[in-house]
């Protein structure tokens, strides 16, 4: 391990990203503070909004190189395919890799509070309930207080991070510079949390190592196992418009939706009526920015600078990932910050893009394509070319999620591949002779050109 020189340095916000970096900051000898203006999670009743994580690999490697991919495989189930929940109460199945390729289900409160202890294990000191409303980007100062208008305190820091989210005040102070680009995009679809609760023995109603799809067009359920037996489900709908939350505005209306689109859930979510009026809408957003660094001074990570829709399972992948790249220029680096950040912001940013990009897609993917035959065909046709030649062909799904392959490159083969596919789907008969030597060769000519 190259030797840094000990800094003090400031972390706001204590969510999964900010707390992995403290403890691999902390173990390079610095001094880190963690600020953050909720109170702290591990007294929190952690209810309502969340979507279940998903772990695979990218983020598996950054806990597994500080050695905690132990301790938090201990709270995570695994998934190794997706349950798909026709309307006509089918359930079709889609491994999503080779054998024993799994990605892990979580649950987001429980993580964090298992976070949050492991980084004050490190060393990492914590400061909740305290608001950071501003940071001097020439010299990593913040300060707190405790409204917007009010007296603040100053804080002197070496260095200060903006694991903050995808409305950061680090990042929100960083562009108010010239040359800073920004752009924020809300879906049109929300999305609001449900609940399968577990079977009176404490077993799951559905199979719990599936990530359970019911894809509807422009809208969808999803369902992510715990560890206590429940299921976190997720309804995906637009917020307005037919088949929207707005549309929905009475307990009548609500059950007879669920009866027409997810008649088999009916013996599943009980509290069905209770869950969808108590929880509230949450918003998806796309949230792109440019520079993620000032000087040696501040720096942007995860949702601060890069937040994405989850339909990839990759927003916190793509976080520790990040921390992952920044441990690599420390190496690197050593004590040059200044080019240690600007490396760091510059080889990531693609790659920030690229899974934004591969997010959006995956919802169109997850809700209309999943129950679509020439997708479901295209995607037997390449597990079958895979599993033969498993050195000329690795879906896309497993570059991005069973790979450390960057984001950008999985995204630029991924397209190239779905154009061969789209050739071969256009073969006569391709649904009789799909696996045949006639496709195999296609397939294989496709791939010199």
């Amino acid at each position: 391990m190259s030797k840094q020189t000990p800094k003090k340095i400031a972390i706001v916000g204590s969510g999964l990203v900010g707390t992995l970096l403290g403890i691999y900051l902390t173990k390079r000898g610095h001094t880190v503070h963690v600020y953050d203006r909720s109170p702290d999670i591990r007294k929190m009743n952690f209810t309502g909004r969340s979507i279940n994580l998903v772990l695979s690999n990218r983020g598996l490697k950054t806990l597994r190189d500080v050695g905690l991919d132990q301790e938090v495989l201990g709270i995570g189930i695994p998934i190794d395919k997706r349950a798909i929940h026709t309307e006509k109460d089918t359930v079709n199945e889609q491994f999503y890799g080779k054998d024993g390729e799994v990605i892990y289900s979580l649950s987001r409160g429980l993580l964090n509070k298992k976070m949050v202890d492991l980084a004050e294990k490190a060393g990492v000191v914590f400061f909740f309930e305290e608001k950071v409303w501003d940071v001097d980007l020439t010299s990593a100062t913040i300060s707190t207080g405790d409204s917007e208008k009010g007296v603040w305190t100053t804080h002197d820091y070496d260095i200060t991070f903006g694991a903050d989210g995808a409305f950061s005040r680090i990042r929100h102070k960083m562009q108010r510079q010239s040359m800073f680009n920004y752009s924020q995009e809300f879906l049109n679809v929300g999305y609001k949390e449900l609940n399968i609760p577990a079977n009176a023995d404490g077993t799951h109603k559905l199979d719990k190592n599936s990530l359970h799809i019911w894809p509807r067009g422009n809208f969808m359920l999803m369902a992510l196992a715990n560890l206590d037996g429940s299921f976190t489900c997720t309804l995906f709908m637009p917020h307005d418009g037919e088949n929207s939350f707005e549309s929905i505005k009475s307990k009548e209306q609500l059950v007879d939706f669920f009866a027409n689109h997810f008649p088999d859930t009916k013996e599943v979510i009980p509290d069905l009526v209770e869950d969808f009026f108590k929880n509230p809408t949450s918003y998806l957003v796309t949230m792109k920015c440019f520079p993620w660094t000032f000087s040696d001074k501040v720096a942007l990570i995860g949702d601060a600078c890069h937040a994405i829709v989850p339909f990839y399972g990759h927003g916190m992948n793509a976080g520790f990932e990040d921390i992952t790249v920044l441990e690599e220029m420390f190496e690197k680096y050593g004590d040059d910050w200044a080019n240690l950040l600007n490396d760091y912001e510059n080889s990531r940013k693609p790659n920030a893009d690229a899974i934004a990009e591969l997010s959006y897609r995956n919802f169109m993917e997850m809700s209309s394509k999943t129950a679509d035959a020439n997708f479901l065909l295209q995607k037997k046709i390449e597990k079958w070319f895979s599993d033969k030649y498993p050195q000329l062909w690795v879906p896309l799904y497993s570059r991005v999620t069973f790979s450390h392959q960057p984001y950008s490159e999985a995204l630029a083969i991924g397209d190239r591949q779905n154009e061969i596919m789209q050739e071969v789907l256009q073969m006569e008969n391709i649904n009789e002779i799909w696996n045949s030597q006639a496709v195999e060769n296609k397939i294989i000519d496709l791939l010199k050109k």
